[in-house]
């Protein structure tokens, strides 16, 4: 029996009932703790896209986002310009403190952004073969330099659209397009023949670009220069096709206006019923198949036509997605790249916005067949060879000088030998004034871009006191 005053120690009995008690402690606040502890934040990708391509994407970005509360894709708008869209990306570049892990990129910009040292090469992150699935043409523009720079999110071509209450068939060459487009005129039935892009931008350059091959010439000659190339631009086949864009707008089959139009502009005076043949991009059918114009019903499109015994393709014209060197998450970059520029993504751009895909299975898929009647022509046209503009870091000078000359052709009475052998002497002076002292490497191709800038608007300077 204890004595007065002693505590008792618990026997064995008890200890069951204690080990019970903490147990239960345990169970009720081991899930408090574990809510209570803190959850890793999402990553975010930053993505610089022009206007157009923000709102293409935005529902689709959306129902990504919901899906993936660990992975967030934030899209900053840029301008609706392609060359303001470049200018904006290579301002903060230039600085090195760019915000954006991805770069939304034209494919005439993969050169020049790859050998200035601001992207870094996919293949590592996407595996060597993430072209493969894709169609011939869209793997054209992406690589430079031995590695993979950029995954193309469509693959759009330059296309000829024509009415088909107004002919039969397309014409296939451009001597019958003329001859066509002349009769439709003189019975009445439209007031203009053929509409283009001639305002001095990037669209010119794609024009031109598809006529100089057209007739039998090349704008660029790839070699072994630090500029990686040189241009004809004086050869037989460019001056002939400076001569008949002017001789298009002289005779009237074109209007004197498209020395001022740019892809919009010549799309509405089309689909206003104003003329008889179109040149532009896949987005214009289902503009106007919306826009309820006279016109609809009425449009068929076929492959860019040459002048008889060449053959030529469109401008390959894709947008496609980079990743920017120092982004800090390359990896989680890289997984909104393939999201993005894939399959389930690209069919539902297909099916909203009328963009040509990339994949060689889309242009099987029983849905978009149904839906999609351009989709054929679009496969014929990346499939038969489209017409990649000059693979340089020069590119963007190179692409001003040509445009500034055809423009300037198609307003005075100048003649296409003198305008293009002034395109070709300038384009010579800015290859040699780009010429750096080492390898074409990052530190030389920043050098070359600011030294073919300022080439660039010595001759400007030239233009306007009337020396060049």
């Amino acid at each position: 029996m204890a004595r007065t005053g002693e505590r008792r120690r618990p026997g064995r009995s008890q200890r069951p009932a204690w080990a019970a008690l903490v147990l239960g402690l345990l169970l009720i606040l081991l899930p408090a703790a574990l809510l209570a502890r803190p959850v890793a934040a999402a990553t975010t990708v930053r993505v610089l896209m022009p206007s157009p391509f923000v709102d293409a994407t935005a529902s689709l970005v959306a129902d990504f986002n919901r899906d993936h509360p660990q992975l967030q894709v934030e899209v900053a708008r840029g301008p609706l310009d392609t060359e303001a869209m470049s200018d904006l990306a290579i301002g903060g570049l230039l600085l090195g403190d760019t915000p954006y892990d991805l770069l939304m990129m034209d494919v005439s910009w993969t050169a020049k952004y790859a050998a200035a040292g601001w992207l870094m090469p996919l293949e590592g992150l996407l595996g060597d073969n993430a072209l493969e699935a894709m169609v011939p043409g869209a793997r054209e523009g992406n690589a430079f330099g031995g590695h993979l720079w950029r995954m193309p999110l469509n693959g759009d071509t330059g296309l000829l659209y024509w009415r088909t209450d107004l002919m039969a068939a397309p014409p296939g060459n451009i001597v019958e397009l003329e001859a066509v487009a002349r009769q439709l005129q003189a019975e009445g039935k439209v007031r203009w023949g053929y509409v283009w892009q001639g305002r001095p931008y990037v669209g010119l350059s794609c024009v031109m670009l598809e006529m100089i091959h057209a007739f039998g010439g090349q704008w660029w000659q790839p070699g072994s220069g630090r500029a990686g190339g040189q241009t004809q631009l004086d050869s037989a086949g460019a001056i002939a096709a400076a001569d008949w864009l002017v001789h298009l707008v002289r005779t009237g089959v074109s209007p004197e206006a498209v020395a001022d139009f740019a892809e919009n502009e010549a799309l509405q005076l089309f689909a206003a019923g104003d003329a008889a043949f179109l040149r532009n991009w896949p987005y214009a059918w289902r503009e106007i198949e919306r826009g309820g114009g006279p016109v609809v019903g009425k449009v068929g499109v076929t492959t860019v036509v040459s002048a008889p015994g060449h053959s030529s393709g469109g401008t390959l014209g894709t947008w496609g997605l980079s990743l920017l060197a120092g982004s800090p998450h390359p990896r989680e970059a890289a997984e909104v790249i393939r999201w993005l520029t894939g399959p389930e993504t690209q069919k539902a751009l297909v099916l909203d916005q009328g963009y040509a895909p990339t994949w060689a299975s889309l242009y099987e898929d029983p849905e978009l067949k149904l839906k999609h009647p351009l989709l054929a022509v679009q496969r014929q046209a990346l499939e038969q060879g489209p017409e990649v503009r000059p693979l340089t870091p020069l590119y963007a000078q190179l692409s001003d000088l040509l445009q500034r000359q055809v423009n300037g052709l198609l307003t005075t009475d100048g003649t296409a030998a003198g305008a293009m052998g002034k395109a070709q002497t300038q384009s010579a002076v800015l290859i040699e004034s780009a010429a750096g002292e080492h390898t074409a490497s990052g530190p030389l191709l920043k050098q070359a871009v600011s030294k073919s800038s300022h080439a660039s608007g010595r001759l400007q300077a030239q233009r306007r006191q009337g020396v060049a």
